[in-house]
C-alpha cells in the first residue's frame, strides 16, 4: 500500500512541479459540487484556462474524475491518477480481514469479494493500458462495497453514436470486464454494419446492483440509481463536441428497470431505449418513457427464464389454484396477459414500443455471436 501511495504521490508531484514551470496554474476558488447540473459543470470547466484545467486534474483528480459535464478525456486522465490508490484500498481491506485469526465465515466471504474486485480492477487496468482501438476511457470507479465502474470504449465526446449499457443483478467490479465485453460486442457490430460511423459504447455500472433475489424483487435500488444515470446522460450531452450524437441507453435484466425508472421519473438524454431480458421497466406503456415510442425497443429470448417473473399477485393466485381447484371452475384468476414483476412486458407489442428478435440463449445469450439480438441492438444504436 505504501509503495502504491508513493507512486500516486510521485505522479501528482510531477504535475505540481510542472505548475511551477508555467504549464499549469491554480484555478480561482469555487468548485461545482458533486451532483451539480452537468450543463453548469461544463460551463465552469470551459471557463478555465488549459493551465487551470491541468492543475485541477493533477491536484484534485477525485473531483474532476467524478463530475458529469467535464470532458471525457479530462475525467479519464484524473481517474487514471487514482488507480494505484484504489488498488491500495483493496489491499488494505484484504490485510484487515487476514489479520483476524481465525478469520471466520463472514471474513472468508468478504475475502473472496475483495479478491474478485482486485481481479476485476487488474483486468480493467490491462484494458486501459493496452494499445489498439478502441481506446478505453475511465470515467469513474469506486472499489467500496461490490464496486462501481464507468468505462467508455471509444470517445463519446467525438462519436456520432453513443451507447450506454446498464447491466443487471449481481453486476460489480469483479465481473466488470465481462460486462464491458458485452458493450464491446455491440460496438464491434456497429463497426461492421456501418464502417464510416464513429461509435462509442459505455459500461455504466455506477449503482448498487442487487445481489440476492429478495433485493431484485424490489425496485428500490433502481430508483436509487435514477438520479445518477440521469446526470450521466446529461453529462454526455454537455461535454459532446460537435453536432449532438445519437444516444442510446440499453438495460439488461434488472438494468432495464434502472433505465425505465430513470427515464420515467427523471428523464434521460437519450434518443432510443433498449431493453433485453427485462422483468418490466416500471411503466405500463412506452409513451411514459420520454422518447418516441418508435425508439423504445425490446427483446426477450424464447428460453429466457425472465418470462417466469410474473407479477406478485398472479403468483399468489397460481398458488391458490393449486390448493383450491374450485377457483379455476369459477373463472378465477383471470389472465394477466403480458404483465411481469415490474410491469408490462416491454417485448410485448401491446407495450407500444418495437420488438426485435432474439435466438435461444437463455438470460445472458443476447450478446452471443450469431444471435440476431446482437445485430438488433447495434442497429438501434446506429439508428437503422
Amino acid at each position: 500500500a505504501a509503495a502504491a501511495d508513493r507512486a500516486a504521490a510521485d505522479r501528482l508531484d510531477e504535475l505540481a512541479g510542472a505548475a511551477g514551470a508555467g504549464w499549469a496554474s491554480p484555478p480561482p476558488p469555487g468548485r461545482p459540487a458533486l451532483g451539480a447540473a452537468p450543463a453548469l459543470v461544463s460551463a465552469w470547466w470551459s471557463g478555465l484556462t488549459p493551465a487551470q484545467q491541468r492543475w485541477l486534474i493533477g491536484h484534485e483528480p477525485a473531483l474532476v474524475g467524478r463530475l458529469d459535464g467535464v470532458p471525457v478525456a479530462a475525467r479519464d486522465q484524473a481517474n487514471r491518477l487514482r488507480l494505484d490508490v484504489w488498488r491500495a484500498e483493496l489491499l488494505a481491506e484484504r490485510r484487515r480481514l487476514l489479520s483476524r485469526v481465525p478469520p471466520g465465515p463472514l471474513a472468508s466471504i468478504r475475502l473472496r469479494g475483495v479478491a474478485g474486485r482486485l481481479a476485476g480492477l487488474d483486468t480493467l487496468v490491462e484494458r486501459l493500458t493496452a494499445g489498439g482501438a478502441p481506446r478505453a476511457y475511465l470515467l469513474g470507479l469506486d472499489p467500496a462495497g461490490e464496486g462501481r465502474v464507468v468505462v467508455a470504449l471509444g470517445d463519446p465526446d467525438h462519436a456520432d453514436r453513443v451507447l450506454t449499457y446498464v447491466p443487471g443483478m449481481t453486476a460489480g467490479l469483479d465481473d466488470a470486464p465481462g460486462e464491458l465485453g458485452r458493450a464491446a460486442r455491440v460496438l464491434d457490430r456497429c463497426a461492421a454494419l456501418a464502417p464510416g460511423e464513429r461509435s462509442a459504447a459505455v459500461l455504466w455500472l455506477d449503482y448498487d446492483a442487487p445481489d440476492l433475489l429478495n433485493e431484485a424483487a424490489s425496485a428500490g435500488q433502481a430508483r436509487d440509481a435514477g438520479p445518477a444515470l440521469h446526470r450521466f446522460q446529461e453529462g454526455l450531452r454537455a461535454s459532446h463536441d460537435g453536432p449532438p450524437a445519437r444516444q442510446t441507453v440499453l438495460g439488461h435484466s434488472y438494468g432495464s428497470l434502472v433505465v425505465g425508472v430513470a427515464a420515467r421519473e427523471h428523464g434521460l438524454a437519450a434518443d432510443a431505449l433498449v431493453f433485453v431480458g427485462s422483468p418490466g421497466v416500471g411503466a405500463s406503456h412506452a409513451a411514459e418513457l420520454g422518447v418516441p415510442p418508435g425508439e423504445v425497443w425490446a427483446s426477450t429470448a424464447p428460453d429466457d427464464v425472465i418470462r417466469a417473473a410474473r407479477p406478485p399477485e398472479e403468483l399468489g393466485r397460481r398458488a391458490l389454484l393449486r390448493t383450491v381447484p374450485l377457483a379455476a371452475v369459477l373463472g378465477w384468476p383471470d389472465q394477466t396477459g403480458h404483465q411481469l414483476w415490474f410491469g408490462h412486458d416491454p417485448s410485448d407489442p401491446g407495450f407500444g414500443g418495437r420488438v426485435f428478435g432474439s435466438g435461444r440463449g437463455g438470460h445472458t445469450g443476447y450478446w452471443d455471436p450469431g444471435n440476431p439480438a446482437l445485430d438488433g441492438m447495434a442497429r438501434v444504436v446506429l439508428g437503422r
